[in-house]
């Protein structure tokens, strides 16, 4: 046991601790119900060796938690952050708007009709894997309309639809919400 520079507090336990399950940590939580609880579970360690690999993977589970239930009791795995949007539960939600804001940029003006119908064709194209047909399909609109709007997207996003890195960049920050 211990507590880290910013005042977290750590321990290091046996892989079969029952503290780990989920029942023991509810009612651990339960003692204070006002004062939220949150923890973070690295990958079981082999050796010494590997201690500070699992250290830091129970830190980035602990900020997972805290952001995912910041008013709440919480534990979180680091193998539960199995997918992008959970896996961005981890990074800090100035880091997230900061990226969304630099991706998206134009896309995000507020107030602005265009941009909000943008963004949505976006999410739903992005949705529909790149399909023209079901994007026009679940927007109720005709397929030269749905490619208009995505050169446009791709004119104020700097970004190329076809290809799946940026198609990959957009969808992380369409994730990024705050």
């Amino acid at each position: 046991m211990g507590c880290l520079p910013d005042g977290t507090a750590f321990a290091v336990l046996p892989g079969d601790f029952p503290f780990l399950s989920g029942e023991v940590w509810r009612l651990v939580a339960g003692c204070e119900p006002s004062v939220p609880l949150r923890g973070g579970i690295g990958a079981t360690a082999a050796g010494p060796q590997e201690l500070a690999g699992a250290l830091a993977e129970a830190r980035y589970a602990l900020a997972s938690a805290r952001s995912t239930a910041p008013d709440a009791s919480l534990l979180t795995d680091v193998t539960t952050l199995s997918s992008v949007d959970q896996l961005l539960t981890g990074i800090p939600t100035e880091v997230r708007t900061a990226y969304r804001r630099t991706v998206l940029g134009p896309l995000l003006e507020t107030g602005s009709v265009s941009s909000a119908v943008l963004l949505h064709t976006l999410q739903t194209f992005l949705a529909c894997d790149g399909s023209w047909a079901r994007t026009a399909e679940a927007l109720h609109l005709h397929v030269n309309t749905v490619h208009y709007r995505i050169q446009r997207i791709e004119h104020f996003s700097g970004r190329d639809l076809s290809r799946l890195t940026d198609r990959l960049d957009l969808w992380t920050a369409l994730l990024c919400r705050s």
